[in-house]
């Protein structure tokens, strides 16, 4: 499969992006606004690595490893999305 891949290094490109970002703001609330999509960003590269590990060995071994990368990478997903949802609502309830 060649989407796992591109997903991978997109979501790794994306992380690297929000992480400079961060750097660069000099607002707090920006600040862990980003962080929030970075997380979101980080769990989704585990997320797919996971899948794509087990895709590309297909052994017990991967299937292990795989199902703790994509519970891991979830957990950053679910966490991130909820984050950022709430970070975006109160930067557009003090920007109004």
């Amino acid at each position: 499969m060649v989407i796992f891949p591109i997903i991978i290094v997109l979501s790794a490109v994306f992380w690297i992006y929000y992480k400079v970002a961060i750097l660069k703001s000099g607002d707090g609330l920006t600040k862990e606004y980003f962080n929030a999509k970075s997380r979101v960003c980080l769990g989704s590269l585990i997320f797919f690595f996971g899948i794509n590990q087990y895709m590309f060995y297909e052994t017990r071994l991967s299937l292990f490893i795989g199902i703790v990368f994509l519970f891991f990478g979830g957990l950053h997903l679910y966490v991130g999305m909820k984050e950022a949802r709430h970070y975006r609502n109160e930067w557009r309830r003090l920007r109004a």
